[in-house]
């Protein structure tokens, strides 16, 4: 059994607490009020309550850390080292839809680096976390990336660009990456959740997945579960995923440059 230190410990507790009020608002779904933040891009009470409990946990637990929250943005902490990034609810429109995948993803951050990583399925009861050095595990079972390392048996996911998230360009460029992988591999999928997405290949279930214009909240958790899982995660040019970089690239170590080759031949056609 794994042994989990104080601080995920604080950081898993939490996640638990909101995703008691997440699965309760998700078998009401068609009752919730919902607001619109932008196009296609929904806020839901769920999605408010859950940040709540999360803040009241995380704050109570270490008080002095600062947080950058998706819905209620940045607040300082008198510890400047320290700082919770926290997505309450990744998968927002499935939620939305009744559709039965979404998560809460937990990062803390030290010095600007990211050194522990909760991502949590609550309705399928998958708490993904890893601590930097530490490994990474999906409840108490380690977990690692695949070891494929023929494109034709990868499966690869994405997640695909919507109205008023890019523009037309961005939209070409994405349908450029999509052909040049989708002509070399197994299949791809869009599942709609990159803290998932990124825990999934960090247990192997997919061999590598990118995206294009992503928020830290997204992205904090899932990059350190899959490198502490052996995975490499960067961004598409290569260069080490920074959580401002425009786009994301996560692999095996045997596929993550082939995917990479793919995306950018996509990008800049001959």
């Amino acid at each position: 059994m794994a042994l989990r230190s104080a601080i995920i410990n604080v950081m898993t507790q939490a996640a638990d607490k909101a995703a008691t009020r997440l699965i309760r608002d998700f078998g009401e779904v068609e009752q919730l009020q919902v607001s619109r933040k932008g196009p296609a891009d929904f806020v839901s009470s769920a999605d408010k309550r859950a940040e709540g409990i999360l803040r009241d946990a995380l704050s109570h637990a270490r008080p002095e850390y600062g947080l950058l929250m998706e819905e209620t943005g940045e607040t300082r902490g008198s510890d400047p080292r320290h700082r919770w990034i926290v997505d309450p609810l990744d998968g927002t429109t499935n939620f939305l839809h009744g559709i039965p995948h979404f998560c809460i993803s937990v990062a803390l951050e030290r010095d600007g680096e990211i050194v522990a990583g909760v991502i949590f399925d609550p309705l399928k009861n998958e708490m993904f976390w890893a601590e930097r050095g530490l490994g990474a595990y999906v409840n108490d079972r380690r977990i690692r990336v695949s070891q494929r390392g023929r494109m034709a048996d990868a499966l690869f996911a994405t997640g695909i660009p919507f109205l008023g998230i890019q523009d037309g360009a961005g939209h070409r460029k994405f349908l450029g990456q999509l052909g040049h992988v989708m002509a070399e591999c197994s299949g791809v999928r869009r599942l709609g959740s990159a803290a998932l997405d990124l825990a999934y290949v960090a247990a192997g279930r997919y061999d590598g997945y990118w995206e294009n214009g992503l928020n830290a909240w997204d992205v904090a958790a899932g990059i350190l579960i899959v490198r502490e899982a052996g995975g490499q995660v960067t961004d598409i040019a290569g260069r080490r995923y920074k959580l401002d970089a425009p786009d994301i690239c996560a692999g095996n170590d045997l596929l993550h440059q082939p995917l990479r080759n793919l995306l950018r031949k996509g990008e800049f056609p001959e």
